[in-house]
């Protein structure tokens, strides 16, 4: 069955379109009935990817053509989920390199293509989105080549075939002014140009765990690629790790293999199938799943170690347990130990007492996800301003993780751009004039001085920018660098906000609360527009008298409030604050509450140094 199976991999930067091209894949190949109702963007299924509109999980698809079985993995584009990609690309003989046809080559693309062609993968290059009226594809290819040569490609990976398409019209051709009709063009180069690795079903059955589910009616689920032999459901299997370990032993109970996004029961597979299988209990990503006589693991790719940590702990404001449902340690350390185990681009650690936990990632978006999904599933938590991991070379030097960050903006705003990274100890490597007055900057520039900078460069550039951070290697470490230059507005008072006394402090600085919004003791109801932290009332109502005018009566009209994202709300903070993360609310508040436990800390810290 194997030499009938092609298993690919599609690789692209965000939003190149490469969820699109495969809803219209399955259209045309019929995996869905004519009548069948089909959302857009089937492959993004989670909450958060069709809100953002980026995929973060890898999931497999397959789909039938001519008598033949094409399974697709669709891979995030985005550099914190590349432990996903890393994994994936174990289970592809083949890739799809999408590149949209005005954007040309980007970050993400490079990261990702440079992982697949150490694999020894042959890319198919689709140059995407070519209905496009400022689409460049003359340019792009040239890029392409340019970028597969930089990235020491062999030879057969430099003579890689063509096609323009377009995904969303859902056709493709060979030509730039070829027919553009249907998808068949890349249906039948992918059956041709790629080889079906050869696997031997006659070995003892062994399974390298790629991916993993949780499912409620089969408990864990672990998606691989049959690496040889036959799966059969009843046969008794186990787990080893990296190591040659066993780890868990049990009987296959069930066997699923993709069609189209519908998982169907088999009663086996075989070598070079992707498969899903159910039974084992503890087996994990990078196990090797096998036949009782088996002890040698299957090799994995080391995943990329983490850049970024954030500290969680239960909420402890006054407003603990108004709005979520899970407050206790406990509920916390079990959902951080099941994100750990499902998601291998991230470190869980914890103190003796288990009430307070590290958790590590490859970047601010994946730890956002990540609390983003426990505040929907109703979690109360305390999260601790983030921390780069900062690690020693063989001479004892400190090394810090530096990214490369892409910027595509009009010219005008260049020199605020280039003045903004010089202050986060940015470099510039290269600025490219890209035409219409547009130019693209290139630098390198630590993690540190990056956090929630997105916003800020959306700013500077009226919204009209685009920024793309990729991580680039481990660097000297570049020296101190200066937080939050203005202090913080603390409330003073427990209570609800009035919209008379905000209208009155909105001259000290910007106002985080507006009216009726619940505020206590030691919270940050405002950024200040000096230095130096300052305690405000935003209870204080307006004195009634008897004596009324229409002047004294004017309604009071207060400044909108910034909507700001997680990831954004932990960048303003400082070392003595912190961020409490409700299902309802973000509130950004002082570690201690206290304001003269506040002032005693600050004097002997003063005395100390």
């Amino acid at each position: 069955m194997s030499d009938s199976i092609r298993n690919i991999t599609i690789i692209a930067h965000v939003d190149h379109g490469k969820t699109t091209l495969i809803d219209n894949l399955m259209k045309q190949s019929g995996s869905f009935r004519e009548n069948e109702n089909i959302e857009e963007r089937v492959m993004d299924s989670g909450e958060l990817e069709k809100e953002r509109g980026i995929t973060i999980l890898a999931k497999p698809t397959s789909i039938n053509w001519k008598n033949s079985r094409i399974n697709i993995i669709d891979t995030p584009g985005h550099r914190d989920f590349a432990a996903e990609v890393e994994r994936v690309l174990h289970m592809a003989d083949g890739a799809l390199l999408l590149i949209d046809s005005a954007e040309g080559v980007m970050p993400q693309t490079k990261f990702v293509l440079a992982k697949a062609l150490k694999q020894g993968l042959k890319p198919i290059v689709i140059i995407n989105k070519l209905d496009k009226t400022d689409q460049r594809a003359n340019e792009v290819l040239n890029e392409t080549f340019d970028l597969f040569v930089s990235l020491d490609a062999n030879e057969e990976q430099l003579d890689f075939p063509v096609l323009y398409a377009s995904g969303r019209s859902g056709w493709a051709c060979r030509d730039i002014d070829g027919p553009r009709e249907n998808l068949n063009p890349l249906l039948d180069l992918i059956m041709k140009h790629v080889k079906p690795t050869s696997l031997d079903k006659t070995k003892p059955f062994a399974m390298l765990s790629t991916l993993l589910y949780a499912d409620s009616f089969l408990g864990r689920s672990l998606v691989g690629k049959i690496a040889q032999g036959t799966a059969k459901a009843n046969q008794q299997i186990k787990a080893i790790n990296l190591n040659g370990e066993k780890v868990d032993e049990g009987r296959l109970t069930k066997i699923f293999r993709y069609e189209g996004t519908k998982k169907v029961p088999i009663l086996k597979g075989e070598a070079g199938d992707i498969v899903i299988i159910a039974g084992l209990e503890k087996a994990n990503v990078a196990d090797t799943i096998c036949d009782l006589e088996l002890n040698e693991p299957i090799n994995a790719t080391p995943i990329d170690p983490p850049t970024m940590s954030v500290t969680i702990t239960v909420n402890s404001s006054p407003l603990a347990g108004t709005e979520g449902k899970k407050l206790t340690s406990t509920q916390i350390r079990d959902r951080l130990i099941l994100e750990a185990e499902n998601n291998v681009g991230i470190n869980f650690e914890e103190n003796k007492n288990k009430d307070s936990f590290v958790i590590s990632g490859r970047g601010e978006l994946m730890l956002e996800i990540l609390l983003t999904q426990m505040r929907r599933e109703g979690f109360e938590m305390t999260v601790s301003p983030p921390k780069v991991l900062i690690k020693q070379d063989i001479n004892g030097k400190k090394q810090e993780p530096i990214e490369e960050i892409t910027m595509d903006l009009d010219e005008e705003y260049s020199s605020r751009v280039i003045d903004s990274m010089n202050r986060r100890k940015g470099k510039l490597i290269d600025l490219k004039d890209t035409g219409k007055s547009k130019k693209r900057l290139i630098f390198h520039a630590p993690t540190r001085g990056l956090m929630g900078y997105t916003s800020r460069f959306l700013t500077l550039t009226k919204g009209t920018g685009v920024i793309n951070r990729i991580f680039h290697s481990y660097g000297d470490f570049t020296g101190e660098m200066e937080g939050r230059r203005n202090g913080a507005l603390i409330s003073m008072e427990t209570g609800k906000a009035v919209a008379f006394a905000i209208f009155n402090l909105q001259a000290r600085g910007e106002m985080l609360v507006t009216h009726n919004d619940p505020v206590y003791e030691g919270m940050i109801v405002g950024i200040s527009s000096k230095a130096g932290d300052l305690e405000i009332n935003v209870m204080k109502g307006k004195k009634l008298t008897n004596m009324r005018t229409q002047n004294t009566d004017e309604n009071v009209v207060l400044t909108p409030i910034r909507k700001m994202a997680i990831a954004e709300q932990l960048s303003l903070l400082n070392s003595d604050e912190a961020l409490e993360i409700t299902p309802k609310s973000c509130r950004l508040r002082k570690l201690i509450l206290n304001p003269h436990e506040r002032k005693r800390l600050s004097r002997a810290k003063a005395k100390a140094s």
